[in-house]
């Protein structure tokens, strides 16, 4: 991959026709008359384009709505009437600090027993998270895998799969949080030499957790650009772990952004993870230096200069009722106005090149290798109701009750053959409304879930709250049938989030490995380990419980 050139990045924008009326399926022909209505000229969608060709984006997607349209949707869509489901495959994530920052594994006794309990329960492997800023920790191009080698040794012994996921992102809050992991010494170095490496927002606060995509192809890393960075990091891992690609390690999840997911940090996230009960809008991180000569170049090429300097105002605040913002109100608010157009078209299309260049290069990557790639989508949700999105919008999901902002993402990854992985599958509009009455979590996820479909891309679920009971798994199941029922071949699997000493405490266990026999096969889980037999009998025991507590992550 070339080298771009030091000096001021360069970017092109160009127009296409938005259609003037919105469709609620994204495959309809427009009518005769539909065609004849033309658009204001200011309100032509844009298209970021760069080397790389990426497709065109999305023209008049339709968001799905939270509460109805999903039957008629199928319907149009060919959807047959459901079939008896194959089995979906469990994973349970490891805890974040199981390689410590020397590169060794912790706990390994307890870890052991740990991975023996989950082959007995039926689980089919764990997900490891490999992070950047302990592989490659003090110099460029010096990996250490020593631990994860490990972690695969451990999981092929007890019968396990593996999921690896490119963590590129910060983890925790600082020196003091016990799950500290920042990224890269060296990484830092160039940061504090460059602060616009690092994403900010109007006030001028910096985020370090992932750096910004606005220099995502010039060598600001000791001559290499960060996409270079993530490339040499996946290729390294691939010739690391080799002999294990595709018999162990079946899949990787590749990430592209805070908390590994394709977003914005439009909130910290240690933050989002409450952000649906404070009901935050988030901030619009486009105002590094590169970002913002993005925006001022694509502003001058459609006449509009005064567009390019910066992100909207009027967004109010965090914490602000979005109906009390210029912004993001209903009534006439900003964001439907050809302005508002402009800048979440880019806003958006930034992040989906960026998603577009780094599956570009895990696609040729891993090719060959037999495993599956992922890549994740956050599961913003507490403004889902609204008719502007507000907290989807500044995260960089141009998804609003007149957009869909989601298909565009899905089609770039079928593209290149990845599989959709996305959080939530545990919660409840009953639930949530009652404390943010516009909140979605469903409708958030069924919009996902009828673009994954449509588009025909496998799915990895996940939980976005650790301690669940019996109708947060059975809420699991339920989605988990949404995306799989009357698919000729369903690809379904759950990522279960996270071990912790709490998951083999005994009520908490017998739970979880309900769930595990119901969401696999009978046969596949009476085979795990060869037991054969009575599984449910050694798992549920409450002796064997007790064990699982004695052993469990402290």
């Amino acid at each position: 991959m070339a080298i771009a050139s030091p000096s001021a990045p360069t970017f092109r924008c160009t127009r296409t026709e938005s259609p003037a009326g919105f469709s609620r399926f994204p495959s309809i022909a427009l009518t005769h008359s539909q065609q004849r209505n033309r658009t204001h000229p200011l309100s032509r969608r844009l298209v970021i384009s760069s080397r790389l060709n990426s497709s065109t984006p999305s023209g008049a997607g339709g968001s799905v709505s939270p509460d109805n349209g999903d039957l008629q949707y199928e319907l149009f869509h060919g959807f047959s009437p459901q079939r008896r489901r194959r089995g979906s495959p469990v994973f349970v994530t490891l805890p974040v600090d199981s390689v410590g920052p020397a590169g060794q594994v912790r706990r390994r006794k307890a870890m052991a027993q740990s991975f023996r309990a989950l082959a007995a329960a039926g689980v089919e492997g764990v997900v490891m998270e490999v992070w950047w800023g302990l592989v490659e920790r003090d110099r460029p191009r010096v990996y250490n895998w020593q631990g994860y080698l490990e972690i695969i040794a451990l999981a092929r012994r007890c019968g396990l799969k593996v999921r690896a996921v490119m963590a590129f992102h910060q983890c925790g809050t600082g020196p003091g949080d016990p799950h500290w992991i920042p990224l890269p010494l060296w990484v830092l170095e160039e940061i504090d030499k460059d602060p616009d490496l690092a994403y900010s927002d109007r006030f001028g606060r910096r985020n370090m957790e992932y750096i910004s995509l606005g220099c995502d192809i010039l060598p600001v890393l000791c001559g290499r650009s960060p996409i270079q960075a993530y490339t040499d990091f996946m290729r390294n891992f691939r010739d690391a772990f080799r002999p294990f690609l595709g018999a162990i390690i079946t899949g990787i999840q590749v990430g592209m952004g805070p908390a590994g997911e394709l977003r914005y940090p439009s909130c910290p996230t240690q933050k989002l993870a409450w952000a649906w009960r404070s009901r935050e809008l988030g901030e619009f991180q486009c105002y590094d230096k590169y970002m913002l000569a993005s925006l001022n170049a694509c502003a001058r090429e459609i006449g509009m200069r005064e567009w390019g300097d910066g992100g909207p105002i009027g967004t109010g605040n965090l914490m602000q009722n979005p109906e009390q913002t210029e912004f993001f109100r209903s009534d006439k608010g900003s964001w439907n106005s050809p302005y508002g157009n402009f800048f979440l078209e880019w806003y958006s299309g930034m992040l989906l090149l960026h998603g577009e260049r780094i599956c570009r290069e895990a696609e040729t990557v891993f090719r060959g290798t037999e495993v599956n790639t992922s890549a994740k989508v956050a599961g913003i949700h507490w403004h889902y109701g609204t008719e502007s999105h507000p907290s989807e919008l500044t995260a960089g999901y141009y998804n609003t009750s007149m957009r869909d902002g989601y298909l565009p993402i899905v089609r770039m990854l079928a593209r290149y053959g990845f599989t959709l992985c996305c959080s939530c599958f545990e919660m409840q509009d009953k639930e949530e409304k009652q404390m943010n009455p516009v909140s979605s979590p469903e409708g958030y996820l069924k919009q996902l879930l009828l673009a994954a479909r449509l588009c025909d891309i496998p799915l990895e679920g996940e939980n976005a709250a650790s301690n669940l009971d019996d109708g947060s798994f059975q809420q699991v199941v339920k989605m988990s049938k949404f995306y799989s029922d009357g698919l000729e071949k369903p690809s379904f699997s759950f990522n279960f989030v996270r071990m912790d000493k709490n998951m083999f405490e005994y009520q908490n266990w017998v739970r979880f490995t309900r769930f595990v026999r119901q969401m696999s096969s009978a046969n596949i889980f009476r085979a795990k380990l060869g037991f054969g037999g009575d599984i449910h009998q050694f798992i549920t025991s409450r002796s064997d419980a007790k064990f699982g507590m004695a052993f469990a992550y402290c």
